[in-house]
């Protein structure tokens, strides 16, 4: 009788993983460059230096480094937090009655409830050896300003965080969290920068959207001496931050002798999503295995399922380089809902290239469904999911329900990328029935695809 594999499988801290992965370097092509939006050219590194610290801009233009160490600093501050559990969701098994065996990586077990303390940690790390005086960043959910709060306040930098209006007026607790790391919170779109007021000329009663608060956020850091921006997501340098969380995967269902059929992750810009099936698509691309890899993303923000693949604005003020990416259009505005962090109008720029050359499958659930997924999850698993992760909960319920008609006793793994217990208004909305499902029409989605760039020789 073969020996039950546990429902939490822990790595030792000397298991972990000492080296990020970059994707880049095993991919048969490579995603389109970055453009500067003043010259229509490919931007260089130095391009970024205005904007980006200088080792995360080396890191967002490096396509061939394999494998980049981890700094010992890093890896220390890692050990508070990780390495995180590979949990197989037995009870979830039992209760959908199939015979698919599923797997999923929680990221939840720190303050800030989410993967987002991967990459904060070393975007902190680098702005610190740098001697940066204050860093600057945007947050749609609250996730990812709750982690660099952390992460600025253990290494003492002061830090300016832009929220999302809807969601600072939503998440009450984030803000507080926020603050109690001595992060300061700016409710974005807003009268403290050029490209706030502008937005909000247009639109008074804007709910904003990331692209909004991004262009505050990147106009604060450029105008302010020793200041930096730090992104959260669809960057190269998340994704490889992120990378930890597949490395971990991979190398406790490694040890269990396990091999995930379905690799699934919700998907907004791209962080956890390509941190998880990292390893699994290096797989994939190397000719080594062929899982399934899915995005879920919300149907009211269809980046990947109804987008552009197209050069755009990574930020509503337009004041970012232009990526090649699948997009909404960076004027889109997506609804005030509860899919969180998922609002964001693109996707990163490896995602998509991957995507569009055939590699991943994506699919769009509405937020009812996705409210659904994550209530019977908390019931069975005993964890009450960020609106976000319920997006991949709905995902591997979706496929498992589908090995019960089949029979196929498939293995499922999926990223559970964080708690949901700053989002409670979220769950109230949804068991009182206040909740709706929107859906952008074919119409709203053409006003934004009319807007995106015209570049001579390359997108007309």
């Amino acid at each position: 009788m073969s020996k039950k594999i546990p429902h939490r499988i822990y790595l030792t801290e000397d298991q972990m993983p000492t080296q990020w992965y970059n994707l880049r370097a095993d991919m048969k092509e490579l995603p389109d460059p970055m453009l500067n939006p003043a010259t229509g050219k490919p931007a260089t590194v130095k391009d970024l230096y205005p904007v980006f610290c200088t080792e995360l801009a080396k890191q967002e233009m490096d396509n061939t480094t394999r494998y980049i160490d981890i700094p010992e600093e890093v890896l220390e501050f890692y050990k508070m937090f990780r390495p995180s559990p590979l949990i197989r969701a037995y009870n979830l098994e039992k209760a959908l009655g199939t015979p698919a065996k599923i797997y999923y990586k929680f990221e939840g077990n720190n303050t800030s409830g989410s993967h987002k303390l991967n990459s904060a940690v070393a975007q902190a790390y680098y702005a610190k050896e740098q001697g940066l005086t204050s860093l600057t960043t945007e947050t749609g959910a609250g996730q990812w300003g709750t982690a660099l709060a952390e992460a600025c306040c253990y290494y003492n930098i002061p830090l300016t965080v832009y929220m999302v209006k809807c969601s600072y007026e939503q998440k009450p607790f984030r803000r507080a969290i926020i603050e109690t790391f001595d992060g300061k919170i700016i409710p974005s779109p807003s009268n403290t920068t050029n490209a706030g007021r502008a937005i909000l000329a247009e639109n008074p009663d804007t709910s904003g959207s990331l692209g909004c608060a991004i262009s505050e956020a990147v106009e604060k850091a450029v105008t302010t001496e020793g200041c930096k921006y730090v992104l959260g997501s669809v960057l190269n340098q998340v994704l490889l931050h992120q990378s930890i969380i597949g490395l971990e995967a991979k190398i406790a269902m490694d040890s269990i002798g396990e091999y995930p059929d379905v690799v699934i992750g919700c998907a907004g810009g791209g962080s956890n999503l390509g941190g998880l099936i990292a390893p699994y698509m290096q797989d994939k691309l190397t000719g080594k295995a062929n899982p399934r890899l899915v995005a879920v993303e919300p149907a009211s923000c269809p980046s990947l399922t109804r987008g552009r693949y197209a050069y755009d604005f990574c930020d509503t003020g337009k004041i970012t380089p232009l990526a090649k990416m699948y997009t909404l259009g960076c004027d889109f505005m997506p609804s005030a809902n509860h899919a969180g962090g998922l609002r964001y109008h693109g996707m990163s720029p490896i995602l998509s290239k991957l995507y569009h050359d055939g590699y991943m499958e994506a699919v769009a659930v509405e937020q009812t469904k996705v409210f659904e997924a994550a209530t019977f999850f908390a019931k069975h698993e005993t964890i009450l999911p960020a609106p976000e992760s319920a997006h991949a909960i709905r995902g591997a319920i979706d496929e498992a329900l589908k090995c019960k008609e089949t029979g196929e006793a498939k293995t499922i793994l999926f990223g559970l990328t964080g708690t949901g217990y700053f989002d409670m208004m979220a769950y109230d909305a949804f068991l009182n029935g206040n909740m709706n499902d929107y859906i952008p029409t074919d119409e709203e989605l053409e006003k934004a695809f009319e807007k995106l760039p015209k570049i001579p020789g390359i997108q007309e």
